[in-house]
């Protein structure tokens, strides 16, 4: 028998209708008011002749329109896919032709890369800007009253070894486990208001949207993150909980200077890597409340957080799994890690992932009866706190942003005149890590540095373009052609 819960939004604007839900550029609306919104959108999709189980693409930006839109495709029984609006026409297309999604909703500021994607893309893909769909006529819909648990809410793509990005099926289900569980952790008090500035199609910023609702809590929510408007919002917006990476927090805590936050201010709950030490430190020295968490597309947020009570006494700790959820390390051999010792970290719970997007294999390899392998390194201590160590061995962090070295590698070899790449990330002030490509030229090839830059900035994200080019004559590799990874950062250092 299927498991289902009421339509949150639904639910929601019955039970507090008047409340206020979202807060963006001055302005506010209920919760009502935001299922109104939501249901008058889904009446006119309804006008695309979408149906139930059908994968729409949005291509938005941080904006209350994409909040209802996002809703009124829940009221649809449509599986979303959360576009990153920083990636490429040519990443966007492997997306959507990936997903097999039927229709791609967008903003205006668009176009151009919408134009781009026409050309390559099926004929059978419907192309929508947001202001067009607003002019729609409405129609008749019946509004999805459940959700079934099992059934898929959203797709959000994470880049794999293997360089192909891999769409993650997230449900119902792992949303609002994931809700539940981070309430237990940090509970919930009357006042509170999560700032929202990180974007929608992270799994950051849409869980934040989910939790909102779910909790009957008022979201304020950015366009982008703003270290000053992050600030004024703690203080004239009681803000309460604010999701961050490291180097929004340093933006933060910088501009804060001598200044405090309120007394109601209770937590920044701090993703996207280990965090630097010295800004821990810094942070409670000025009595920030920060919780470090460990999570991934895969576990619809974290899976693992600090519990307030030991954000002192266990800094630098992601904590321990939340209430609904099971941590191991295990090594490699297979056995399960004592104390302090080093292995992958595999995790359990009813917010992971049921799989990957028409990934049969990749989904076999990473989930075994029912544990994420996640490919993370990190070791508990005796009392069973989790340190995480890397963030996959391989996996470059810049600025809280996941960059796969493979991704780039194959960007690189698509280039006519290049033999040979590796990518490895290097340690950087400003944004953690940055990418740094190695490149073996064909005999005769006249290609310089700026030659190649230029090429990965039509290919790739600009987040996820090398800042340096080095040309070696030959590239580590083992016996099998594995390149020896290690081998570079030594080259490099």
């Amino acid at each position: 028998m299927e498991e289902t819960i009421p339509n949150w939004l639904t639910k929601r604007a019955h039970l507090t209708p008047d409340r206020i839900a979202l807060k963006f550029k001055g302005e506010e609306y209920s919760f009502q008011c935001v299922y109104d919104q939501s249901l008058k959108i889904a009446r006119q999709l309804k006008g695309l002749h979408l149906k139930e189980g059908d994968f729409v693409g949005v291509l938005l930006k941080n904006h209350a329109d994409t909040v209802f839109i996002l809703f009124g495709l829940q009221l649809l029984g449509v599986k979303t896919i959360l576009l990153n609006n920083r990636l490429t026409a040519d990443e966007l297309v492997y997306q959507l032709k990936d997903s097999k999604a039927k229709c791609l909703i967008y903003e205006q500021s668009f176009d151009f890369v919408v134009k781009n994607i026409n050309k390559q893309i099926l004929a059978d893909l419907m192309t929508i800007s947001k202001e067009a769909l607003f002019g729609l006529e409405e129609q008749e819909v019946n509004a999805k009253e459940e959700f079934c648990l099992e059934n898929v809410c959203t797709v959000m793509y994470t880049s794999g070894t293997t360089g192909r990005p891999k769409g993650v099926l997230q449900t119902y289900g792992n949303h609002w486990w994931s809700a539940i569980g981070s309430m237990l952790n940090l509970g919930l008090r009357e006042g509170d208001c999560w700032l929202l500035s990180v974007p929608f199609f992270h799994i950051s910023g849409f869980s934040i949207l989910i939790r909102g609702v779910i909790y009957g809590i008022t979201v304020v929510l950015h366009e982008s993150f703003d270290e000053k408007a992050a600030n004024d919002a703690i203080i004239h917006d009681r803000v309460t909980i604010m999701s961050v990476v490291s180097t929004m927090l340093v933006k933060m805590v910088d501009h804060l200077k001598d200044q405090s936050y309120p007394a109601y201010f209770r937590c920044m709950l701090l993703g996207g890597g280990p965090a630097p030490r010295t800004l821990l430190e810094t942070c409670a020295k000025k009595q920030i409340p920060v919780f470090q968490t460990y999570g991934m597309t895969e576990t619809a947020s974290q899976i693992v957080t600090l519990a307030p009570e030991y954000s002192l006494s266990k800094l630098g700790s992601a904590g321990k799994p939340l209430f609904l959820a099971q941590l191991k390390i295990k090594t490699v051999t297979g056995n399960e890690a004592a104390p302090y010792e080093t292995g992958e970290i595999v995790v359990k719970g009813p917010n992971v992932t049921k799989g990957y997007l028409n990934k049969m294999n990749e989904t076999k390899e990473k989930i075994q009866a029912g544990w994420l392998y996640t490919g993370d390194i990190g070791y508990l201590d005796h009392e069973g706190f989790l340190f995480v160590l890397d963030r996959r061995s391989d996996l470059i962090i810049s600025g809280g942003e996941n960059i796969y070295p493979a991704e780039i590698e194959s960007v690189l070899l698509g280039h006519a005149k290049v033999d040979d790449a590796g990518v490895i990330g290097v340690d950087d002030v400003k944004w953690g890590q940055i990418p740094v490509g190695f490149v073996v030229l064909k005999s005769n090839a006249n290609v310089n540095e700026n030659d190649l830059l230029e090429y990965c900035q039509k290919k790739l994200a600009k987040y996820k373009v090398p800042k340096k080019i080095i040309f070696l004559q030959q590239l580590p590799r083992n016996a099998s052609r594995k390149l020896l990874r290690r081998k570079l950062r030594d080259y490099y250092r």
